[in-house]
């Protein structure tokens, strides 16, 4: 499924990383998107992307996004932020627990759904 609105992007990461489907989760980016690791310099491009998100992916998690904001630049742009929280296993069986307040530009594709460009989870933090 792809995204039709901005609020979308956010709403199927959130159903991609439940379901554990990395390869669906790596299509709600752009070709030459950029993701932000916590704790790390941006990544750039799908391979790196699919890479920053394959460890989080592995760990279960249950995350839940509250857009609270969209501010659309025209038709075809939009900064999302977007307050979030997850809860996982560790490997050694640990629970974690996290949250966030993330930032995101998302850009209307040529068929009209919309992918993320840019993707800060701990951008407002």
């Amino acid at each position: 499924m792809a995204a039709r609105t901005p609020e979308d992007c956010d709403r199927l990461f959130a159903e991609h990383i439940n379901r554990g489907d990395l390869d669906a989760l790596v299509g709600l980016y752009e070709p030459q998107a950029s993701f932000v690791p916590q704790g790390a310099e941006a990544v750039h491009g799908l391979d790196a992307i699919r890479q920053a998100l394959a460890g989080f992916v592995a760990m279960k998690p249950r995350l839940t996004m509250n857009v609270t904001k969209v501010v659309r630049a025209g038709d075809d742009l939009a900064v999302l932020y977007n307050n979030w929280s997850m809860s996982a296993t560790a490997p050694d069986g640990t629970a974690i627990s996290s949250t966030g307040k993330a930032i995101e530009i998302a850009r209307r594709q040529p068929d009209g759904t919309w992918r993320f460009a840019l993707d800060d989870p701990f951008g407002r933090d």
